[in-house]
């Protein structure tokens, strides 16, 4: 039996009522809001650690399966510390789905030459720590300009000034992008932060452009993963874009999104970030 997954690390969108300052609403993101209803599940992001949940633990612990926040003693923000670096390279999904002989893609399209270029970066996150691990991995700037990664914010706008020659394309088409991608991989990870960064700016207009951009490329993308009968897995790291009242992050229940032929599996074995890595290495290993 062949099995896809793709997984979409969506950045700081935590779960709550409906409010007049939370704009993750059936009108301004349709699709999000009925996988939220009717293929997911709320999970834990703070991880039985006091404070406020934090990107490079919560990534951290999404992508090992280890409670990266109780062996860090916090929660840490922004790019991961030489500790946490280490924990990510040595023990990541990547490396454990490679060691299974799968493939694997991160599919957000780097702004470089090549895998060693982006090893000298001087701040990584999370995710490039985990994809340097796995060089073959990592999409570059050529990639990119040949539709075969997706850039971070999805239409490349906010690059027209350094890559004219990369020409921006539609929502619907970065989708089409990515699940052609898909084809050649067992598992592809797609990150997109701009939902956190739109939270971080206390400006409900910008966080409802930037959702509906989304949700016009989650739309297209769920049709054809259905279609093919393709997995899809979605989360986030911690809440923030849900409550546009404050300008930090929340702690509330983020939702575990799984849509397609292992859906129930993948939902029954999650219930906190850190039990994200060892549910998806489970489905494949049961092939």
């Amino acid at each position: 039996m062949v099995m896809k997954v793709i997984f979409l690390f969506i950045d700081g969108v935590g779960m709550r009522p409906p409010a007049a300052d939370n704009p993750v609403n059936p009108e301004v993101c349709p699709t999000l809001c009925r996988l939220v209803n009717d293929h997911s599940k709320p999970i834990d992001a703070c991880l039985a650690v006091e404070g406020v949940p934090q990107s490079a633990t919560g990534q951290a612990t999404m992508f090992t399966g280890l409670n990266c926040a109780a062996a860090m003693g916090k929660h840490c923000e922004g790019f991961p510390g030489p500790a946490l670096r280490q924990l990510v390279a040595e023990n990541n999904l990547f490396l454990q789905l490679d060691r299974r002989g799968k493939r694997v893609k991160f599919a957000d399209g780097y702004l470089v030459d090549s895998a060693d270029e982006l090893a000298l970066h001087r701040f990584k996150s999370v995710t490039t720590v985990m994809a340097l691990s796995l060089p073959k991995s990592i999409s570059t700037a050529d990639d990119l300009a040949r539709n075969e990664a997706v850039y971070q914010d999805l239409t490349r706008e906010t690059i027209q000034d350094r890559y004219p020659d990369i020409p921006v394309v539609s929502p619907q088409r970065a989708a089409e992008h990515l699940f052609a991608l898909a084809q050649g991989y067992d598992f592809t990870l797609y990150e997109f932060f701009q939902t956190d960064v739109s939270g971080h700016s206390m400006d409900y207009d910008r966080a409802c452009s930037v959702l509906r951009v989304y949700d016009q490329f989650l739309s297209t993308l769920v049709r054809h993963t259905e279609n093919a009968g393709i997995t899809l897995v979605m989360t986030a790291d911690h809440g923030n874009i849900e409550n546009m009242s404050e300008r930090g992050h929340t702690t509330n229940e983020v939702p575990f999104i799984a849509v397609g032929p292992k859906e129930k599996e993948l939902r029954s074995r999650v219930r906190s970030l850190a039990d994200v890595t060892p549910a998806i290495l489970s489905v494949f290993d049961e092939i």
